[in-house]
This record gives structure tokens, sequence and C-alpha cells, in this order.
């Protein structure tokens, strides 16, 4: 008897842990709700798992990258996790070997048709399909609040010259003209300079080696960047992006350029309302331009549970998903069926943008370039805040992108 309930005992203590899952992300706080959302999907359409919702806080993923090549490289990854899609997981994790190709997937769920298909051109190679997007941030934009603005007698700029002759007058009132953060902000902040200095093609040769890093128009880029840098506050370095985007919100910072996460902290956790409450244009130079990143799950070879990891890419890709996902992160959904009823006046716009734009990917956020690469590139960007010499950073950034592979 004592024999059976041990047996009895391990079979069920062995059940309990094959029907939870573990799921891997960045997004905790302010973006949890999201990701809640979609957990409780999952959850009432597969009563019987339990999902251990596995976050990593800091750094907009910095952390979280850090544990996950720690975890993957030792063996031990999640059931599923976290990953921008294109070249984040392409020339991370998929020329490793260590991702599962998701074609049947697609295949089963009917995505092909669902997908954009420079989207599934994005998270696919030769060889397959490797992540299953959730939705479609957008990186360019500026943010303000609308009542700010008309009260110091300012527009939105549409040019970065509109916007440097604006900073005196901004100062003078005791105002910050850009908000900033830590630094992958300044990253962020400075591929909107780059995109509005270069334009959506020669942005996207920088990337194919076509225009090199030490181009003279490459060089440019960093002069702007340092205009604009004068711009914005001196403990950037301090701030979270939520920080930087709370001193436009409090009156203390004019703009801040950021994606559109922003949208869902100030709409979800601030409970402001898109059009009145904060405002929004696409960064200056930068009109008619989207720039995109795409958050995605991947399934990783030795998944613990292979099986109910499947099925949770099989409702991170579902429109019931999405729809109760993005709504709440700030982003559009990745599929083009969505009820956009369900999405507010701002990402209404998005979704208008993103179906018109020019689409071109982000290197902050893993669009372009791999995860190793945009980690050196900071060595550049650490070398012109420190001297301020646009010359030494391209050059820095050409050496980096030879080192990766990049214009040989």
């Amino acid at each position: 008897m004592r024999r059976f309930l041990a047996i009895l005992l391990a079979a069920t203590l062995t059940l309990a842990v094959a029907n939870e899952i573990e799921i891997f992300s960045w997004w905790a706080g302010d973006e949890g709700p999201a990701l809640e959302a979609l957990i409780e999907v999952f959850e009432a359409r597969y009563p019987g798992v339990t999902v251990d919702n596995a976050t990593v806080t800091g750094g907009a993923g910095v952390v979280a990258r850090a544990v996950l090549r720690t975890r993957m490289l030792g063996g031990d990854p999640p059931d599923s996790f976290q990953v921008h899609a294109g070249d984040s997981i392409i020339q991370t994790w998929v020329v490793a070997g260590r991702m599962e190709d998701l074609t049947f997937l697609f295949e089963e769920e009917g995505w092909f048709d669902v997908f954009p298909q420079d989207l599934i051109e994005l998270i696919s190679t030769a060889d397959g399909v490797w992540s299953v997007p959730v939705n479609i941030h957008r990186s360019n934009v500026m943010w303000y609040v609308p009542a700010n603005l008309e009260g110091w007698g300012i527009e939105a700029p549409e040019t970065w010259d509109a916007f440097l002759e604006m900073c005196p007058a901004i100062q003078a009132e005791g105002v910050t003209p850009l908000a900033l953060g830590e630094a992958w902000t300044q990253l962020h902040l400075w591929e909107s300079v780059a995109l509005g200095m270069l334009g959506p093609d020669r942005y996207t040769q920088l990337f194919t080696g076509e225009l090199p890093f030490n181009d003279p128009a490459a060089v440019a880029v960093w002069e702007r960047f340092g205009e604009v840098l004068d711009c914005t506050n001196a403990d950037a370095a301090g701030l979270s992006w939520q920080q930087a985007t709370d001193m436009v919100v409090d009156g203390e910072a004019a703009f801040n350029i950021m994606g559109d996460w922003a949208a869902g902290y100030m709409a979800t956790t601030l409970e402001l309302e898109p059009g009145v409450g904060f405002g929004w244009a696409a960064s200056p130079d930068t009109a008619g331009s989207f720039m995109l990143l795409s958050d995605s799950f991947g399934l990783p070879v030795g998944a613990p549970d292979r099986d109910n990891a499947i099925n949770w890419l099989r409702v991170a890709g579902s429109l019931e998903g999405q729809d109760a996902f993005n709504p709440l992160k700030g982003s559009i959904s990745a599929r083009l069926d969505s009820d956009m009823s369900l999405y507010n006046a701002y990402l209404q716009s998005a979704a208008s943008d993103f179906a018109s734009d020019r689409q071109v990917g982000s290197l902050a956020h893993g669009a372009v370039g791999s995860d190793p690469f945009r980690d050196n590139f900071y060595l550049a960007l650490d070398i012109f805040l420190d001297t301020g010499n646009a010359q030494a950073a391209a050059n820095a950034a050409f050496a980096v992108a030879q080192q990766y592979g990049i214009g040989r």
C-alpha cells in the first residue's frame, strides 16, 4: 500500500511539474498588465496548465538578455522566451542551432495568411520561421503634452533644424527641450536621428554594409546627435524611460522620443487620454517612415515542456491573444485581421501609419543587427558621449560592423 501511495504521489508531482510552463520576459511593472492579459487567455484555453511568469526587470531587456544568455548556454532554457523579432533572435540563437523551426505551427494556424509578408520575412530564413510575433511597436515617435506646448507657444517640430531653433526659448522657460534616460534610450534617440538624417534607404544600408559606418554621411549623424544632446537633461544616465516620460507629463520637459510602449504607459498606468493627456508625432525628419520592432516568442531546443510551449505560441499568435495584449501594451497587433475598435486613438493612428509608411528596422530593439553587434555598438556611443568626437565614434561603429561581418 505504501509503495502504491509513493508511486501515486510521484506521479502527481510529475504531472504538476509538467503542467507548469515557464515564460521568460522583461515585461514587468508598467508593462506587466499586458502580459497578464495574455496569460489569462492562455490559462482559460488550457485550464490545466499554470504559467510561471518569469520576468527579469531592468534596462528594457538588457538584464533579461544577459540572464537568458547564461541559461541558454548552460543548457537550461525556459519553455519560451520573449525576444525581438529579426536579427536579435536569428543572428543570436538561430545561427547557434538553439531554436526550433516553427513553420509547422504557422501552417497549422494559418498564420502565413494573417501576418504581413514583410514581418514573416523578418522572422524567417531559408531554413524556417523562428518566432511568433505578438505585436508591432514603433520606435520613432516624439511625445508631448498638447496643453503644455500651447502654453509655451510652440508646436511639435517636423525637422531637427526646427527643434534646435526652438531649444533656447524652451530652456529660457526653465524646461528641458528633450527628456532622455539611461544608455539604451540614448541609442534609441541615435537611431531616430540617423533615420532622419539619412532617410530610410541609406539608414537601411548601414546594416547591409552598403553605407559604411564611417562614411561622411554617417559622421554627420553623430554631429547632429551631439547638437540634439545639448538640448537634453544632464541627469539622463540615471533615469528610466518611464521617468523620462514623466518629465514630459509633469511639464518638466517639452518632448521625449521613445517607442510607443510609452503610449501604453501613459494610457494604462497614468490613465491619460490619447490626444488630450498626451500627443505624438513622428520624430523629426522621419515622417513617412515607420521604424519598427516586434516582440515575439520562440521555441528553444530542449524546452522542458515542449507541448505546452507550443500551445503558448498558439495563444501568442492568436487573434484573441493579440487583441487582449496589445491595447494594454501600447502596440498594434501583428495580425492583419484585428478588431481596431478595441484600440485607442494613438494605436489606430499607428496602425494607419504602419499600413502606409516605409518600414525600417530598429537597431536598439533588435530588428536589425545581432544582439552582440548592438551590445558592442554601445562602445561607439560611449566614445561619443565621452569625447564629443563624431569621427572617432563613426570609426568605432565601423570597426564593430566589420567585426560582425557588416560591410566586409
